[in-house]
């Protein structure tokens, strides 16, 4: 008598879902990285709500709204940072001037 172990599968119900929420939580992100990153390393913080915020669009979040606002608010960032190089030619900046 021999016994096989027969692999143990997850019904699809019992899955962690991925997908809308996943995308969601993306947009809601790349709103909040980009309203803080005008404020504070909008260098970095630009470029990242923005690359959220598309791929959050691209896989059809549900917060179509944060989504795009954060893409607007990530290319103010960058916009923010080229007027602020442009104003005294270095990458960083104080309130003092």
């Amino acid at each position: 008598m021999q016994l096989t172990a027969e692999p143990q599968t997850t019904p699809r119900s019992q899955a962690r879902p991925t997908g809308r929420r996943d995308t969601d939580g993306m947009a809601v992100a790349s709103f909040v990285l980009g309203l803080v990153g005008l404020l504070v390393m909008n260098v970095f913080l630009g470029p990242v709500a923005i690359v959220l915020a598309s791929v959050a669009l691209w896989r059809g979040t549900e917060r179509r709204g944060r989504a795009l606002l954060g893409l607007g608010l990530g290319l103010a960032d960058l916009v923010v940072l080229g007027a602020l190089i442009a104003a005294d030619g270095t990458m960083s900046w104080s309130i003092t001037g």
